[in-house]
């Protein structure tokens, strides 16, 4: 089968549907099918379409589905699909309709769909593969570094885990260690007055992915703080590798996660996010309840989870 991958971001992009568009052109490779990914569907011939994001791929769906009305559609909510584009543009919703099929990140996308849309949708897990444990790193002692892992958006809310540290103890050994670009200056020039303040935060820019991954395996925590998310790849990577995350109790996270996970924190809120910093770095206990609780979701980002949702969700094309 020929499928058209529909990603609105450019291949530079560092945005994570980028990557999602190409690990789900591995898997379809990996299945026996043909792939192409581009910006903009322009009307070639293809078996099937997928198209990331309802309301930036609308034109493209809407172009598909004139051409080829009985050959299948899916499109792919995104965080600001589900949790803003469709209460505010009609492309995004008439993508909905459009669509043979929807897929979200995590099942709470499906709270903001219709009862028709919630029939058609599955629910596909970002995976996560991470390197051999040879090229991981592990903890270090006398320091509790915890990691946020995203580039800097405003709806990342990205220093809150910065702004917590101003409610630590100077006994802590807490340190904050922020991978990802800014993509904006007025982004970078905080970051930069952040590190200025505290020498306790580092914001370290862009990492190549294999370094993530050992930055990854060494931290204690990693925070996720974003105001939305249809379904964090930072959280599948840290759990992959066994680190536990905190993260803002928002929709997306939770979806990813469980309702009753230890780990949240309102969402802006970097004086909870310290107490429970505190917490994991004072209380083994609690740090051990948390690494237990994110371990028991381990296996639902393992890449073959993917790969099997993909071929049941292309299977149910037959039935």
């Amino acid at each position: 089968m020929k499928v058209v991958l529909v990603c609105p971001a450019p291949p530079s992009s560092l945005r994570g549907n980028r990557r999602t568009a190409k690990r789900w052109a591995e898997i379809l490779q990996n299945l026996g099918h043909q792939v192409d990914i581009v910006q903009k569907y322009s009307g070639e011939n293809c078996d099937l379409l997928v198209a990331l994001h309802a309301r930036k791929s609308h034109e493209s769906a809407q172009k598909f589905k004139h051409t080829f009305p009985q050959k299948p559609l899916f499109v792919v909510l995104t965080g600001t699909d589900v949790y803003h584009d469709i209460f505010h543009h009609s492309e995004a919703q008439k993508s909905l309709e459009l669509a043979d099929k929807l897929i979200a990140f995590q099942p709470n996308a499906l709270e903001n769909l219709s009862l028709e849309q919630q029939k058609k949708t599955a629910v596909i897990y970002h995976s996560a593969q991470p390197p051999r444990e040879e090229n991981l790193d592990f903890v270090r002692q006398g320091i509790f570094e915890v990691g946020v892992v995203g580039h800097l958006r405003p709806v990342k809310d990205p220093f809150c885990a910065a702004r917590a540290l101003a409610y630590l103890p100077s006994s802590s050994q807490i340190q904050v260690v922020h991978l990802g670009a800014a993509l904006s200056e007025e982004l970078e020039q905080e970051a930069r007055h952040w590190m200025g303040k505290n020498p306790r935060y580092r914001w370290l820019g862009q990492v190549p992915p294999a370094q993530v991954w050992v930055w990854l395996s060494r931290f204690r925590l990693v925070v996720v703080s974003s105001q939305m998310e249809g379904g964090a790849n930072a959280i599948s990577e840290a759990i992959s590798v066994g680190t536990p995350v905190l993260a803002s109790k928002v929709s997306g996270n939770v979806g990813m996660l469980a309702q009753d996970y230890p780990g949240y924190f309102p969402f802006g809120d970097a004086k909870r996010l310290a107490h429970l910093l505190r917490q994991a770095e004072e209380e083994g206990r609690f740090y051990h309840w948390l690494k237990t609780c994110a371990l028991r979701f381990r296996e639902r980002f393992r890449p073959k989870k993917e790969e099997e949702a993909w071929k049941n969700l292309l299977a149910s094309l037959q039935s």
